[in-house]
């Protein structure tokens, strides 16, 4: 009995070195990536520098996690930032509305130079203008992308008089700006731009606000080019001089912003316009309009699972619950602005825009000079339970009135529709979970990342299971996401089943973790 207990011991050990041999033999030990929309880049100028540690760092997110990276990049970022990532959270270049950079942290070859004008001259560190930077995958090719960009003009009361594309390659080393600067719209538009995919999934709807007016302007971009679409009249009280952050919700089937009107005669008028969103025809309809307060705010942005949306004056968070028969009732204040000085007067922590994370939560980021943000951790909970925590991240660099913006680049077509037209070619995975992998693997004290593609539109599940078949953890997937950074020390040294699940169709991967 004792030898036979010893010689099943040994076999054992025997089978688990086997298997650790081959994990190393067949897995990076690198950390896995990051995905496409998983880079913040922080960093102003600012003469305390008592402070910092740091002129720049990066903000890396991962589900319910972030980290802040000191860095050296030269580009300085002011309220226009877009930048992207490859699949494996590589940076492959950002811009601040002046110039692109690459992924060395210089100039981008022919990446200066956008949005010429007397205004862009005069904010060489970046332009103020949120959400006035977007960058989109060129439908139909890989290696491109084109940058959506606008500028402020010191004879229209520095409203934007063009909406410019470009460009970029990144087929040739760290990529090359092909075409610069081409205008794509001559008008008087709003600051603030917003993009959404198309109902196929592979095309992208871009969006304007025209000043003066209610309307918006709509373009849509293919594998042919940029064109134009649709200007729209919401019969609404027309934004002037508005500067905002339009955004979409996660799913596409909503878009938002807010306008402060009243501006000169000194009575104000902060409103927020709610509209529902044809992802086929790129048409608007208005879901809901009222007045916010008497003050000024500029943010917007929907929870991940896009059921409510939030925003802001410089002292008020409000949340607002789309999912009600009436929606302005549903408004509630989750915050109030504590006052808080970062670090010292006069760097104070108002409210001023913000930015729904890849980790799903939601950052606010101040009107002035500042090392700390505030950050909205539960966005998908109601009422004070969305869990506002002020001045909650410490940054090494300074920031001022910073923010980014990024589309949804995981949505897929609304399948079924009219607009379904491309899945029949193999353009996308419909059909189930894919491309699951484990890294590093094995994994020392049981940290490691889960990379993976959900079906289209589709949450999914995570669930851990030890060789003796006993489920030892499990996990919702939402459905824009494609990674997980999971942190399992509690579990012991062995071999163990990670299966992604959704709809009817899963995948296992076998996991070894070494302690």
């Amino acid at each position: 009995m004792i030898y036979s207990q010893k010689i099943r011991i040994a076999i054992q050990k025997y089978l688990l070195y086997i298997i650790l041999f081959s994990a190393l033999i067949s897995n990076s030990m690198q950390c896995c990536g990051q995905g496409k929309n998983h880079q913040w880049l922080i960093g102003h100028e600012q003469n305390i520098d008592a402070y910092s540690s740091s002129t720049r760092a990066r903000v890396l997110f991962s589900i319910n996690n972030s980290s802040v990276i000191p860095d050296s990049f030269k580009m300085q970022c002011y309220a226009t930032q877009a930048n992207i990532s490859n699949e494996n959270g590589d940076l492959l270049f950002a811009s601040n509305g002046t110039w692109i950079m690459d992924a060395s942290g210089d100039t981008m070859s022919n990446g200066s130079g956008l949005n010429p004008g007397l205004f862009t001259s005069d904010y060489f560190e970046g332009l103020p203008i949120s959400n006035g930077n977007i960058i989109l995958p060129m439908p139909g090719d890989t290696s491109k992308y084109v940058l959506i960009h606008q500028t402020g003009d010191y004879d229209a009361l520095l409203l934007s008089t063009k909406l410019y594309s470009t460009i970029i390659d990144m087929s040739v080393g760290l990529g090359t700006v092909i075409q610069k600067n081409n205008i794509i719209l001559q008008d008087t538009l709003d600051w603030g731009l917003a993009a959404c995919k198309h109902a196929n999934g592979r095309d992208w709807w871009i969006v304007a606000s025209r000043t003066n007016s209610d309307s918006l302007i709509t373009f849509l971009l293919q594998p042919s080019g940029i064109s134009f679409n649709n200007i729209k009249s919401l019969n609404l009280p027309a934004t002037y001089v508005n500067a905002s952050q339009p955004t979409f919700s996660s799913d596409g089937s909503k878009f938002a912003l807010t306008s402060t009107y009243g501006i000169f005669s000194g009575i104000y008028y902060h409103d927020i316009r709610i509209y529902n969103f044809d992802r086929c025809s790129g048409s608007f309809s208005t879901l809901s309009s009222f007045v916010l307060d008497s003050s000024v705010g500029f943010s917007t942005a929907f929870s991940p699972n896009s059921k409510y949306l939030y925003t802001s004056n410089f002292q008020n968070i409000y949340q607002i619950n789309l999912d009600t028969t009436d929606i302005p009732a549903s408004k509630k204040i989750v915050a109030i602005n504590d006052g808080f000085f970062s670090p010292i007067p006069p760097f104070h922590t108002s409210f001023w825009l913000m930015y729904l994370a890849a980790n799903g939560k939601i950052y606010v980021t101040s009107g002035g000079y500042v090392v700390d943000i505030d950050c909205i951790n539960q966005p998908d909970s109601s009422g004070i339970q969305c869990d506002v925590q002020q001045h909650s991240l410490h940054l090494p660099a300074w920031t001022f009135r910073a923010t980014i913006y990024h589309p949804n680049y995981y949505l897929g077509p609304v399948i079924g529709s009219a607009c379904d037209t491309l899945a029949h070619v193999g353009i996308y995975e419909l059909d189930g979970v894919k491309n699951v992998t484990l890294k590093p693997n094995p994994s020392y004290n049981g940290n490691f990342c889960v990379s993976y593609m959900l079906p289209q539109n589709k949450s999914g599940t995570l669930i851990v299971h030890d060789m003796m078949g006993k489920k030892v953890f499990e996990m919702t997937l939402p459905p824009w996401s494609s990674l997980q950074d999971l942190s399992l020390t509690g579990l012991k040294s062995g071999v163990y089943s990670v299966t992604i699940q959704s709809e009817n169709t899963k995948m296992s991967k076998r996991l070894v973790i070494i302690h």
